[in-house]
């Protein structure tokens, strides 16, 4: 009699989904005997946005949190998600760091590998499958799900069958944008079905409304293995229930056996949890049946509308929505995932900010076009191309053999730093917030002791303001908690503020004295002045030579000095935004009268970044 078997993803892309990836470790693991004795499959508990999101905000080791997990959780498939030649970052790395990656993460406690390319471009996953398979875990191969003129069953047969050949265990299709629809899912497992020896798995999110439905036809039709995330971290942008499902396959040819009581007591805890991280809620979490139309995954439309909130632009998101489908059809209709979603979304905004499309063209664009990211199933706009990279040669092989094995360079970059290759592995995947963790470490300020706060009365600090909230920032949240010390009625007195869990210290001059503030602060205190690293007084642009950015951001790279003359068109400095870089070019020939910018300054787009004359 056929089974049903769940993959749980409420450790990984259920948070992802609905809290910006931000559940700590330390709510994980009160759960995790329980997860363990459900009775899953696997527990999808890694890769994806985690490993970013650990370094970047929540300042814990990721390997730290994958050894805790392995060790609570000693029964059930451990499972990751894994972007072929790009594992956890947004670039193709050499085959040696690839293979470095994977055997590390089997060692440390992972049992299946979700591999995907985001073109499905499936010479960029077979590195990491033949690794996968050296490590004795799970390879499963999977398939971006997408619709376009050039996408179809025969198209996803003929992929899911070279990935078979490849040497993987299973099948995944990776229904990202919840594109799907109950029939065409019928489909297309019957045919896939029909084709593989090998099982198929349905990873499909909840965005449209139609996921449990799919799960239902696509296990009428042979698929045997579904996603799901527990109740409390279910539906919108996530997947159907876990209790849901189990629930509707009881007494039926596919039962999955598990315990719907000890689901529910699951189920309980992390509604508990979720009440912990409700300042990352999206706005866009709930049933949003657009995805049909311009297949915007639940994720990126919330990451757009907080870069365009940030310029004071929401009202365009609309106008963002309209373009990201022509320019999917200029780039040759690439599936929306990690990193292409990033691609054509933060190109689809700049081309609506600046009133014209294409004339700023990311970093990432050209080395798309160039060919640095895979093939394209559908044709390229070719006079996009030209514009965005002129004669350049594009390249037709397998783009990581054009790179060099960069493992022993990395050890040496960060060999006063790193302690394992586990530390050398993690400043490969983000070198700048990589070895910034990997520096906070060995100060010792990312201990449980070193981010907590000097204990003071923050009552009579702040009276009844709140001294923790979060603030929005260019499209990220940031946890900010602050105390304060020294007598209230000193002229000066330091403040302390924890960033996402870094230290800052603030000195506050004190004016003037004040009864109630706006949020019933009754602290008898005005903050006249606040002084805080990188604070900008970069000039406004007022003539044609000062040069600004067309969105927020951080700078890359500075490519002039002062004093340089300049042709219009000239790269003047990198920018990032969106996890894509976008290089600022000349609007003028001149001068470089004056540069208000370095590496790693946070800019926005009505400041003079270059002066040119």
């Amino acid at each position: 009699m056929p089974k049903v078997h769940i993959t749980e993803t409420v450790l990984r892309d259920g948070h992802q989904s609905l809290i910006a990836t931000r559940m700590r470790t330390e709510d994980m693991l009160p759960a995790c005997k329980k997860l363990d004795d459900a009775g899953y499959w696997s527990l999808e508990v890694w890769g994806g946005a985690t490993f970013d999101a650990c370094v970047r905000f929540l300042k814990e080791d990721p390997w730290e949190r994958l050894r805790k997990l392995r060790e609570a959780i000693p029964n059930t498939r451990l499972q990751m998600l894994l972007r072929g030649q790009n594992l956890v970052g947004y670039r193709h790395y050499s085959d040696d760091v690839v293979q470095a990656f994977v055997q590390k993460t089997a060692d440390n406690g992972i049992d299946v590998f979700r591999i995907f390319d985001a073109l499905n471009d499936v010479r960029n996953m077979e590195v990491s499958i033949k690794a996968v398979k050296q490590a004795g875990k799970h390879a499963q191969g999977t398939i971006s799900y997408t619709t376009s003129p050039v996408h179809d069953i025969n198209s996803f047969v003929s992929m899911a069958t070279e990935l078979e050949n490849m040497g993987c265990d299973s099948i995944a299709i990776k229904d990202m944008a919840s594109l799907l629809t109950p029939y065409k899912t019928a489909e297309l497992v019957a045919a896939l079905y029909k084709t593989l020896s090998i099982p198929i798995h349905l990873h499909s999110h909840a965005t449209a409304g139609l996921s449990a439905m799919c799960q239902l036809k696509a296990i009428e039709n042979g698929c045997l293995h579904i996603d799901t995330a527990i109740s409390s971290f279910s539906g919108g942008a996530s997947h159907p229930a876990t209790e849901s499902m189990v629930a509707a396959l009881q007494n039926t040819e596919y039962d999955t056996g598990m315990d719907l009581n000890l689901l529910q007591d699951l189920g309980f805890y992390f509604k508990e949890v979720r009440k912990k991280y409700h300042q990352f809620e999206s706005e866009f979490t709930g049933l949003d049946t657009r995805v049909q139309v311009n297949q915007v995954p639940g994720g990126m439309i919330s990451n757009l509308s907080n870069q365009l909130k940030e310029q004071g632009e929401l009202k365009r998101i609309n106008e963002v929505l309209e373009e990201i489908p022509r320019v999917r059809e200029d780039l040759g209709y690439p599936p929306l995932v990690t990193p292409t979603s990033q691609i054509v979304g933060t190109q689809a905004v700049l081309n609506v900010m600046t009133g014209e499309r294409y004339k700023t063209i990311t970093n990432e664009v050209k080395n798309y076009l160039l060919g640095h990211y895979g093939k394209t199933r559908g044709e390229i706009n070719e006079l996009i191309r030209t514009q965005a990279i002129g004669n350049e040669k594009i390249i037709s092989c397998r783009p990581a053999d054009l790179l060099d094995p960069e493992m022993q360079k990395l050890r040496v970059d960060v060999k006063d730093l790193a302690e394992s290759d586990e530390d050398v592995l993690t400043y490969a995947m983000f070198p700048d917030i990589g070895r910034d963790f990997l520096e906070q470490r060995k100060a010792g300020t990312l201990t449980p002791e070193a981010l907590k706060p000097p204990e003071e009365d923050n009552a009579e600090v702040c009276g009844t303001a709140p001294d923790e909230f979060n603030v929005t920032m260019h499209g990220e949240t940031y946890n900010i908690r602050i105390t304060g010390s020294g007598h209230r009625f000193q002229a000066q007195r330091p403040f302390y503020v924890t960033v996402d869990g870094v230290p800052e210290e603030i000195l506050v001059e004190t004016l003037s004295e004040i009864s109630t503030g706006p949020m019933g602060v009754g602290n008898n205190i005005t903050a006249t002045q606040a002084v805080t690293p990188g604070g900008s007084k970069r000039p406004r642009a007022t003539k044609p030579g000062h040069v600004t950015t067309s969105m927020p951001g951080s700078i890359v790279e500075v490519l002039v000095n002062d004093g340089d003359s300049v042709n219009a068109g000239d790269g003047l400095f990198v920018t990032e935004a969106m996890k894509m870089e976008t290089e600022v070019q000349a609007p003028i020939a001149g001068v470089i009268k004056a540069i208000h910018i370095k590496k790693g300054d946070t800019v926005n787009p009505d400041e003079t970044l270059i002066e040119i004359e």
